[in-house]
């Protein structure tokens, strides 16, 4: 199946939503959009495409109803999902859906491409889960790109799970959960070996923490 969504969000109306495969959105309130699933995916061999386009001097928050579980198909476990952000002057998108949980056998990868505009703002949550209940089996890539203006913010793969090069059922994380923030002044800061938030050249942060399981939403 392929599923593409393109939202966009402007200061003087409110945001469009165009949907077809197997994910669709609601606005929720005047700025703010939820993700909905309208038909199991991904599924091995699936595709997803979303767009969320947040033009001059707007905002826009992005939630979802539910979390995304990706699974195996009996032709292949692979899947894949293309998310494009787009945040022109001005404008500011806050994205915290539900977590992806990749089911055991599942492979999902996703790329996430971002441009932002150099007084554009953002906060840019990801979180992953491999396995359910009493499954790890699963495996999950994601690379981010990300642009300010013409120049590159950041540059940035992690995999987790089976078939990644450091794979180990006895130690290594099942769990990720990744934000982006611009602009954000924090300094570099670890807390242990498992979180560590790193200042980006261009301006922003990258937040990264890793373990078995998902902590509980704040």
């Amino acid at each position: 199946m392929r599923t593409e969504v393109r939202i966009v969000a402007s200061a003087t109306a409110l945001p469009e939503i165009h949907a077809s495969g197997g994910l669709s959105a609601r606005r929720t309130a005047p700025h703010t959009v939820h993700l909905i699933g309208t038909a199991a995916t991904p599924l091995g061999g699936d595709e997803l495409d979303i767009t969320i386009v947040v033009g001059p001097g707007a905002r826009l928050a992005v939630r979802s109803v539910a979390a995304t579980i990706a699974l195996p198909s009996a032709a292949t476990p692979a899947s894949l999902a293309h998310w494009r952000f787009q945040v022109d002057t001005g404008g500011e998108l806050d994205f915290d859906p539900e977590p992806t949980i990749v089911a055991g056998g599942a492979h999902h990868h996703t790329i996430t491409s971002v441009r932002l505009a150099p007084d554009a703002r953002l906060r840019l949550r990801e979180r992953v889960q491999i396995g359910r209940s009493g499954e790890d089996a699963g495996g999950w890539r994601g690379d981010l790109i990300a642009d300010l203006g013409e120049m590159p913010l950041l540059r940035h793969r992690l995999e987790l799970g089976a078939g990644t090069a450091a794979d180990d059922r006895l130690a290594a994380p099942r769990a990720l959960e990744s934000e982006l923030r611009y602009p954000d002044d924090h300094p570099a800061e670890t807390t242990d070996l498992t979180e560590t938030r790193l200042p980006l050249a261009a301006g922003g942060t990258l937040l990264t923490r890793t373990g078995s399981l998902l902590a509980a939403a704040p």
